[in-house]
Order: structure tokens, then C-alpha cells, then sequence
């Protein structure tokens, strides 16, 4: 409810003022009568009706406020909102070699990295997001999709061993990142690769699928996990499993030569802060622009009040002229 000429208002001081007026001017009013007693005249009690009296000029009065806030003219109006948001389709390419279970992040890299990527997902709205796993081979564990809720689903069961881990191709497994979004016909195309080793398997070297995404239009920002110096990595034994320190080794100059073809931007991540932090910055750069159009609709509603302002004053007319008739 709005009023599109508040300025009436004002008016409400005469309503104030007559009210005051009339109900003073009726406290002065004095009459006499002259009795030899009293004793009988206090035994009369007034009756209903002249203990409503005041009604008509209440009436009156209220008749006016309706008829005053009738010209502020009152409105009821509704809000309509236009969303226009033309998404970012974002493939997520997440290194799962057997390197991954590193303790350097806890409990492993891999775990850490999934937990980071589950609160980048929920902080996007209006893009589409699929998820790649890749090691010897690659594996599109969730095409691209609007529903978080099965995303983060699919993000939950990347484990080991989904595909052979023994050895990590970052040239494939872009390349094939690569042809998932070449169809795609969103205002930007993004992908997110997190690895923790160098390319040492694959027919096709990880450059060369930097220069398909840089034809088809798509950034590639890369993530470079593990620590400084070494890394406990537990290794399965005929004892059982054994942790043992191994170097961190991270092709970073390959990983910063394809973000840096592509459009995109290398990070490294050294702790699961650091990672985190990586995300967020990642996600400012790929937020999506979202724009509003805001529609106002609004209905009269002084009609209301001068029908009921209408009413009042009628009733205080009958009243006036039949049962609170004044006589000379």
C-alpha cells in the first residue's frame, strides 16, 4: 500500500481542529431548570441512546478522515522481477592419481580439494557445472548441469581408483574438457584443472589442447596442489600400507603456459587455506553478471474510501434526523 498524494495529509489538522471544536462547544452548552428538589432528578439515570449522543459528530468527523485520505489516493501495487543471466558453463577436471593421496592436505589432497570445490559450487547461480576425473585415462563423472544438488552428488563419490592412477595425462584429459564444451553456446566457457603432477601419459601434449581451447573461446585456469619440499604418500606393501616421503614435482611452467594462452591464470596451492583462497578468486573472476528489471504495478483504492466516507455521512444524517434529532 502507497499513497500518491501524501501532501492531503495535511488536511488532517482541520479534522483535529473540528474535533476539538465540537466536543468543547458541547461542554460549554449550559441549560437550567428549576426544581424545589434535586432528590428525584439524581434517581434518573440517561438512557441508552443519550449515552450515544457524540455518534453523529464521530461520524461526521470520521467521514472526513476517509474522504481526506481518500484524496492522498491510496494504491496497492505488486513487484514484478525480470531475472536476465546468460550462464557460464564451468567443467571441473580434478586430478585422482594415486599422487592425490598425499598427506600433505587432510586427510589427502584429493578429499581437500573435493570439500574446497563443493563451496564453489554452491556459491554459483544461473551457470551450468560437470565434473571430469582423469589420471592414465579421463572420465566425465557429471555432464554439464543447473542442478547443484546431483553436481555435489557426483563431487561426494570421486574416489581413487575410478580410473587407472598410476600415472597422470593432463593433455587428454583437457583435450576431452575441451570437446564437452565445444558445443556449448553459453556467454563464457571455463575450465577449472587441479592437478598435483606433470604430464606423463597421453597422445596429446597438454599445449596442444591449450591451443584447441584457445580456438574454441575457453579459458583454462589451472591449480597446481601439493606442498613444498616433500609429502607423505601412503603405499600399499606386503605389510600393509607404509607412508613414505615423496617429492612434490608440479609442471608449473606447463600449467602457467596453458592458463596463460587460454585467457586464464595459474595458482598454486601449498594448504587447503591456500586452495580455498584460490576458489574464491576463481569464482569472482567467472561470476556471472545477473541483471534485474523490476516492473511496479499499482491499483486505486480511493474508491474504498469514499464509498465508506459516503455511508458515514448518510448514517449521520438518519441519526441526526430521527432518534439524536436536535430540537430548537
Amino acid at each position: 500500500m502507497r499513497f500518491a498524494s501524501p501532501i492531503y495529509f495535511v488536511l488532517l489538522v482541520l479534522v483535529v481542529t473540528a474535533a476539538y471544536v465540537l466536543f468543547r462547544r458541547e461542554r460549554q452548552v449550559y441549560g437550567s431548570i428549576r426544581f424545589s428538589s434535586l432528590r428525584n432528578l439524581k434517581k434518573v439515570h440517561p438512557s441508552f441512546w443519550q449515552r450515544l449522543r457524540w455518534l453523529p459528530k464521530v461520524l461526521r468527523l470520521l467521514a472526513l478522515t476517509l474522504l481526506i485520505v481518500a484524496m492522498a489516493r491510496p494504491q496497492y501495487g505488486w513487484k514484478e522481477t525480470e531475472i536476465f543471466s546468460r550462464g557460464i558453463d564451468i567443467m571441473l577436471l580434478t586430478d585422482v592419481s594415486y599422487s592425490m593421496k598425499a598427506t600433505d592436505f587432510r586427510p589427502n589432497r584429493l578429499e581437500a580439494a573435493k570439500r574446497v570445490m563443493e563451496e564453489f559450487i554452491e556459491g554459483r547461480k544461473g551457470d551450468r557445472i560437470g565434473i571430469m576425473v582423469f589420471a592414465t585415462t579421463s572420465f566425465l563423472l557429471c555432464p554439464l548441469t543447473l542442478d547443484y544438488g546431483v553436481v555435489k552428488e557426483f563431487l561426494e563419490n570421486i574416489e581413487f581408483d575410478i580410473v587407472d592412477g598410476n600415472s597422470t595425462a593432463i593433455g587428454m584429459a583437457l583435450a576431452y574438457g575441451v570437446k564437452k564444451l565445444k558445443d556449448s553456446t553459453a556467454k563464457s566457457k571455463v575450465i577449472i584443472l587441479l592437478t598435483d603432477g606433470e604430464n606423463n601419459a597421453g597422445k596429446i601434449e597438454p599445449l596442444t589442447a591449450a591451443e584447441m581451447a584457445e580456438a574454441l573461446g575457453i579459458r583454462v585456469y589451472t591449480i597446481g596442489v601439493g606442498s613444498e619440499g616433500t609429502a607423505m604418500v601412503p603405499v600399499n606393501t606386503p605389510f600393509g600400507v607404509r607412508y613414505i616421503p615423496q617429492t612434490v614435482h608440479i609442471d608449473e611452467d606447463t600449467l602457467r603456459k596453458i592458463a596463460k594462452q587460454t585467457g586464464g591464470k595459474y595458482y598454486r596451492a601449498t594448504s587447503e587455506k591456500k586452495l580455498e583462497e584460490i576458489y574464491k578468486e576463481i569464482d569472482k573472476l567467472v561470476k556471472t553478471k545477473i541483471e534485474e528489471k523490476t516492473h511496479q504495478f499499482y491499483d486505486e483504492r480511493m474508491h474504498y474510501f469514499v464509498i465508506s466516507a459516503l455511508v458515514l455521512i448518510l448514517l449521520e444524517a438518519v441519526m441526526s434526523a430521527t432518534r439524536f434529532i436536535s430540537l430548537p
